[in-house]
């Protein structure tokens, strides 16, 4: 991914943003702590509480309207490059503040608290106001992109680095398996060869994202290439419903949690063990829930490392609306996986 790719994607996220309550509350905060600003200005006027609360209203639905429009057009302003985007968001907000500028000062003409002929000198002050917040907000915006766009590239730069050590741990396994494979039966060898090569393809699309039935079906296959290792020591439990969600993950999402469950937990285990994956549907999230026993043997945890790296994963693609947990109850290991459910979202 690109710099400039980069950019043109977190504008292309900004922009729905706007239409989430949590951002129209910050916005509406934001406004309330420039109308405090403009009423402390030195002023004739001395009752500030009246000002405080004209300027509040005026800023408010200036703060509004802008949102809601930009809400509304938000399909086609989409396709927009940043600079545009930009300038099309200050022109929405000048036009705005013209018409409400325009209607209050009709409000407090009738009332005899403006002098009609003071129009044209109380809408140049209210456009100039507006389009200093606004050059001034776009600026804002512009920083918090080019740094989250720094995150994002030292993240990712940090997980392939990280990737590149589990990728060998892997690999040995699954060659010892078809080589064991190969002298008991040859057509066990062969597809176990063809479950590692889907593994191993994916792991190279790793920072992309993958169909909810794509990460189910080389989770599967993964699992397959551990149990022709573990035999009966190994059992699954599946629980998904007959029709998945049209859902997206970061690619290897399941495969590392799954690995952590054989080797942090089956393996560990005098008898083996059950390994139990469930899907949970809402209305707006997919639950999984990754199972495994406790293990009897003593040994050094070493499963944190993976799962901090899925959250991290999780983290640059969905922000905060996804969550990766773990619990322990009634001798068994637990992962959450709480992920929105969305049809359409950005790289890793």
């Amino acid at each position: 991914m690109t710099a400039q790719s980069a950019l043109n994607l977190q504008f292309e996220q900004l922009l729905p943003a706007f239409c989430q309550g949590r951002i129209v509350v910050r916005v509406l905060v934001l406004a309330q702590a420039l109308a405090i600003l403009l009423s402390l200005a030195p002023t004739l006027d001395q009752d500030f509480w009246a000002r405080l609360g004209l300027v509040s209203l005026f800023v408010h639905w200036v703060a509004l309207l802008t949102v809601a429009l930009l809400c509304q057009f938000k399909k086609p302003l989409l396709h927009l490059p940043p600079r545009q985007l930009s300038g099309v968001a200050l022109l929405l907000l000048l036009l705005v503040t013209l018409l409400v500028s325009t209607a209050a000062f009709m409000l407090l003409s009738h009332h005899g608290w403006q002098s009609r002929a003071d129009y044209l000198a109380f809408i140049l002050q209210t456009m100039l106001i507006a389009l200093l917040v606004g050059g001034m907000g776009i600026q804002l915006f512009a920083l918090y992109i080019e740094h989250s766009w720094r995150l994002q590239a030292q993240s990712r730069s940090e997980l392939d680095a990280l990737q590149a050590r589990i990728r060998p741990h892997f690999l040995f396994n699954s060659l010892n398996t078809v080589a064991e494979l190969t002298q008991q039966d040859p057509a066990a060898a062969e597809a176990a060869l063809l479950d590692l090569a889907s593994l191993f393809r994916a792991a190279l699309n790793a920072g992309t994202v993958a169909e909810l039935e794509e990460e189910l079906a080389l989770a599967k296959r993964y699992l397959a290439l551990e149990q022709w290792r573990l035999g009966d020591r190994l059992k699954l439990q599946w629980q998904v419903p007959a029709q998945l969600p049209k859902a997206q993950l970061p690619c290897l999402t399941l495969q590392p949690l799954l690995e952590n469950a054989v080797h942090h937990g089956v393996e560990r285990c005098h008898k083996g063990g059950t390994i139990s994956v469930e899907l949970l549907l809402s209305n707006a999230f997919l639950t999984i829930l990754v199972t495994n026993p406790l293990p009897e043997l003593p040994g050094r945890g070493g499963n944190g490392m993976a799962l901090d790296n899925i959250r991290r994963r999780l983290e640059l693609q969905f922000g905060a609306a996804a969550r990766l947990s773990t619990s322990t109850q009634q001798g068994e290991f637990r992962v959450k996986l709480v992920v929105p459910l969305i049809t359409t979202v950005g790289n890793v």
